[in-house]
């Protein structure tokens, strides 16, 4: 359980379990799934659920591991943080934490420009828009997100049962776009800043990745920007 090295598109996976830990910190294990673009012999069951087992294929429910980015094509659900995970990551605030602990914050000043994406996890909900979206705060959780949208950097996008979608961005004088192969830079480098012990307010998080092949098609048909 490691972080790949460069190779096709991937999705990594998070799992976290309570340790024991010093009185007034908490500790979880968090499991990272990474997904890459290659053909698998892995069985994916379409009726798994969350807590059960770490993950579910989307496309075997009807659904997609690209989102909508609204302009006809999609982006890579490239990062799963598993369902085995401890059950106070597998929540809205939980996420949020975790985030923190391992580099990333809410957007500037809680601003949002543009129209949320959306995802269709196959579970019977259809596309669902984002739940929020998040980027690297470069070591300050409360305006370091502003300097992430100036000199650009990573950010990930996620939606409930906890798929993320990820990619590292050019600085805003270069209309903050993908950089190339930004979706498997800008995850490769949440998976490698994650991995090991991150904490943040009075929680300790341990990470380990695993790599996951077969859910994304081979190439880059439908992807946004082509990447």
């Amino acid at each position: 359980m490691c972080v790949p090295q460069a190779s096709p598109p991937r999705t990594y996976l998070s799992l976290p379990i309570l340790p024991a830990t010093p009185v007034d910190m908490y500790g979880f294990e968090t499991i990272l799934a990474l997904t890459t673009r290659i053909a698998s012999l892995l069985p994916f069951g379409g009726t798994q659920t969350v807590g059960i087992v770490p993950y579910y294929n989307p496309t075997l429910g009807g659904g997609s591991m690209l989102n909508d980015a609204q302009d006809g094509y999609g982006e890579p659900l490239n990062v799963i943080i598993s369902g085995l995970s401890s059950p106070e990551v597998l929540t809205d605030d939980g996420v949020l934490n975790y985030a923190r602990a391992i580099g990333f914050s809410e957007e500037c000043f809680g601003i949002h420009l543009g129209t949320p994406f959306s995802a269709n996890l196959g579970d019977g909900n259809e596309w669902v828009n984002q739940t929020i979206e998040l980027r690297e705060d470069y070591g300050s959780p409360s305006v370091g997100t502003c300097l992430e949208t100036l000199i650009g950097g990573n950010h990930f996008r996620y939606v409930r049962r906890f798929v993320l979608w990820c990619d590292q961005r050019n600085p805003v004088t270069d209309n903050h776009d993908i950089v190339p192969d930004g979706y498997d830079i800008g995850r490769d480098d949440l998976v490698a800043g994650a991995i090991g012990t991150q904490s943040y307010g009075g929680v300790s998080y341990n990470t380990r990745a695993q790599n996951i092949t077969g859910l994304l098609a081979p190439g880059s048909e439908g992807v946004n920007h082509g990447t």
